[in-house]
């Protein structure tokens, strides 16, 4: 595991933020980091990346206790960006790659391939300030990846993004993501969880109320709802067979009791001289996941 939770508490004076959340970021993985405003989110994040300290249990960044030289092998890309805006871009990224820890050689190395790599050697002299919010989105991103770390934290990176850009930065996380770095995504955006993660933590009330694989809590959520489409009008009488629960002249979502029914339908349908042009299984969003966990657990 690249970053092990272990019944970690955080109270602010009577207040508990976080209470006795525990889960696991397996390495290589992009895990979501999800839960509503207020659920404790960033008190945790803050937690990781030592600017606070847990009031009970621990955590643990690749297999040894957070210590002193913990921030080295993290990026944090906050909501809030944090760039100094009177400050020149190529004189920031240096300055911030050396705090951490890159030697003044290393760090206009890695500014040069990413500059050559966004194709933006002409915004080193420009002041942060004259840079558009999406341009500011890129060096804050350059920033937080420029020391290679062993796990990238990044929270509602695309906020301000183009579309052009979003997908640029995706394919970038990609890569970092295949490259070995280990991501955990803390976004509100539910349907870039389902591309983007592999696994998730759903935080509420600062509690974890829904933990572990994507594609498992999709499956472990599911309603055994198909989706069936034919060439032709389906039969009159296919509502009286099956709970239908949106006829349409070629097509149906139906309700069915388990699995094993979907057999019985194809069947039906067969007989009837049908060709089916669609069968399939209709899984939750994750939005509706959230939506359905966080109602369930209550919303603060």
């Amino acid at each position: 595991m690249i970053l092990s939770i272990q019944n970690v508490v955080k109270r602010y004076d009577k207040y508990t933020a976080v209470d006795h959340v525990s889960f696991d970021v397996p390495k290589g993985s992009v895990f979501g980091l999800l839960g509503p405003n207020g659920a404790g989110k960033t008190s945790l994040i803050r937690m990781i990346t030592t600017i606070t300290g847990p009031d009970e249990g621990q955590i643990f960044l690749d297999g040894e206790k957070l210590n002193a030289n913990s921030p080295e092998h993290i990026g944090y890309m906050p909501e809030e960006r944090g760039l100094y805006k009177k400050m020149k871009v190529g004189e920031h990224l240096l300055y911030l790659a050396q705090l951490k820890g890159l030697s003044e050689a290393n760090a206009r190395k890695e500014i040069a391939h990413w500059f050559e790599k966004f194709e933006i050697q002409d915004w080193a002299s420009k002041k942060i300030e004259d840079l558009s919010k999406g341009m500011q989105q890129k060096i804050q991103f350059i920033a937080t990846v420029i020391h290679k770390p062993k796990l990238l934290i990044l929270d509602e990176p695309f906020t301000g993004l183009d579309p052009i850009n979003t997908t640029l930065i995706k394919e970038e996380i990609a890569q970092l993501n295949q490259s070995g770095i280990s991501i955990i995504f803390s976004t509100h955006r539910m349907e870039q969880v389902e591309e983007m993660c592999d696994h998730i933590v759903l935080i509420n009330r600062g509690r974890n109320v829904l933990y572990g694989e994507v594609q498992s809590i999709k499956n472990e959520y599911k309603q055994n709802l198909y989706r069936v489409e034919t060439q032709t009008d389906l039969p009159a009488d296919f509502s009286s067979h099956f709970e239908i629960k949106n006829l349409e002249p070629k097509a149906a979502t139906i309700q069915l009791a388990d699995e094993s029914q979907s057999n019985q339908v194809l069947q039906y349908l067969l007989q009837q001289g049908l060709r089916i042009v669609r069968f399939e299984e209709i899984l939750p969003t994750f939005n509706e996941i959230f939506i359905r966990t966080v109602g369930e657990t209550g919303v603060q």
